[in-house]
């Protein structure tokens, strides 16, 4: 055999190990939800395999894919890394997927979908050719989120700072009838006394004439209230498999049933 020839079958071997490190899953529904679709290599048409146009979220466990909205590779393509995809509405490939290929992992690309998150999948997610069951749901219970505050800003009369201004025309003549009056009362020094007193008890009566009528300015005043959050933070779900109870919560209500895989786990 030649060197070229033996080359060739080197290279390959090379690409087809490469293929084969490499996989990802799609599932139908978002956040890796409803039936799902694996490969370790690449299609050339989903249309074959039952899944065009039907990927709304993605798993890359090892390797990177690019994905297209065209058979063969062709159309408008996303580059994805290993990651979970909970969504492939952002990068605008949700129910689009026709074509998917391996490139190489260290490569630049232009058209590289964001960073996905590195969390370990959703646990419940279908995994492929898993037998589902459905088992029939016995409780449901709404789990109440964190109370909410609601606070707006309203407009209302307010009393202005402080009593209002000192009637001076009160004041004079409060005066003037307290010194009268108090010089009719006593005699000699007594008499001065009285007439001193009386104006300064006449001036400061005088002087609050008319203050009770306090000034009111329109002012904007926040309120606050506190409500119960009307959204369930989660639902406590039990079901029942071949005579056993089991416990889930879920993010959203569920049907009549939950499918399962032949565990009993539950299914997205």
């Amino acid at each position: 055999m030649s060197f070229a020839i033996k080359l060739a079958f080197a290279a390959s071997a090379l690409a087809l190990a490469a293929q084969a490190s490499a996989q990802v899953t799609f599932y139908e529904g978002e956040a890796f939800r409803g039936r799902a679709f694996s490969s370790a290599r690449q299609v050339e048409n989903f249309q074959r395999t039952g899944f065009n146009d039907l990927a709304s979220s993605a798993i890359v466990d090892r390797g990177r894919w690019e994905v297209c909205e065209d058979a063969r590779f062709e159309g408008r393509c996303v580059v994805l890394r290993p990651g979970n995809y909970e969504s492939l509405r952002g990068m605008g490939m949700n129910n689009r997927i026709s074509s998917m290929r391996p490139v190489r992992n260290h490569g630049r690309y232009d058209n590289e979908a964001p960073e996905p998150a590195m969390a370990p999948a959703y646990e419940f997610r279908r995994r492929p050719s898993e037998r589902m069951f459905e088992a029939p749901v016995t409780s449901v219970h709404a789990v109440g989120g964190t109370p909410e505050q609601r606070c707006w800003m309203e407009h209302q009369q307010v009393a202005a700072p402080g009593r209002g201004d000192a009637n001076v025309g009160g004041a004079i003549a409060g005066a003037l009838l307290g010194g009268i009056l108090g010089h009719q009362v006593g005699g000699g020094t007594g008499k001065d006394v009285a007439t001193v007193g009386g104006a300064v008890a006449g001036g400061a009566i005088g002087a609050n004439v008319g203050r009770d009528n306090t000034t009111m300015v329109d002012r904007e005043v926040r309120r606050c209230e506190t409500t119960a959050n009307a959204q369930p933070a989660y639902w406590d779900v039990t079901y029942n498999y071949r005579g056993v109870d089991h416990h889930v919560q879920m993010s959203t209500a569920p049907g009549p049933t939950i499918a399962v895989n032949r565990n009993g786990e539950p299914r997205g």
